[in-house]
């Protein structure tokens, strides 16, 4: 009789923990899957380093970059990884209203960014200065764009983790994956900073 109560007391241990290390290896790839992005960043401000001064006869930086404009769109992503902190904080606590709440604020501010990148591509390639008028622009279009390209597949993915936390609450998977998506966040949010120091101050400098 002790025996096999000893087995039924270990048997939701042993689950438990099971899903401890499910969790735990779910966060340690999703790290090994940002290293590989951080390469393929790596190579695209390589390739603007070498081709930034290579203006052909179409504009610098500093005769297109607008930085008050850029400034707010940096205040914009660097808030949302704030808004997603606190939603993480939420989430720990069980405070599904509460996550879903900061989600979407940090959802907003996403879209902010997107909107003014957006903006600030249309008004460039209207004015001429396209990505095929020079290699500078090609290699700015594609940093800027490639990052652009990953908040947007994050904002999706935000999208997604506010349906399953309203479905499903804050379970233990639900968790790890806001927790992946977090590291995914903030990792755009260096990138950015990265981005906004090479590119914008350098370039109107």
């Amino acid at each position: 009789m002790t025996s096999s109560v000893s087995h039924a007391n270990a048997a939701p241990a042993a689950h438990e923990h099971e899903h401890h290390d499910s969790g735990s290896q779910t966060v340690l790839g999703f790290w090994l899957y940002l290293m590989t992005d951080c390469i393929l960043f790596a190579t695209a401000f390589a390739s603007y380093a070498v081709l930034y001064r290579n203006i052909a006869t179409g504009p610098a930086g500093h005769e297109i970059f607008e930085l008050p404009y850029v400034a707010v769109e940096t205040a914009a992503l660097l808030l949302s990884s704030l808004t997603y902190g606190l939603a993480m904080i939420c989430g720990h606590q069980g405070k599904r209203q509460a996550v879903l709440g900061w989600l979407a604020v940090t959802f907003a501010f996403g879209a902010v960014f997107i909107g003014m990148e957006v903006n600030e591509f249309h008004k460039l390639i209207a004015e001429g200065h396209g990505p095929n008028v020079s290699a500078f622009l090609s290699a700015f279009f594609g940093l800027v764009g490639l990052h652009g390209l990953h908040v947007t597949a994050g904002l999706v993915w935000m999208a997604v983790m506010m349906l399953e936390v309203a479905r499903r609450g804050l379970g233990e998977r639900t968790l790890v994956r806001l927790s992946c998506l977090s590291l995914f966040w903030h990792f755009l949010d260096i990138v950015w900073i990265c981005v906004f120091t090479i590119v914008y101050l350098k370039g109107v400098l």
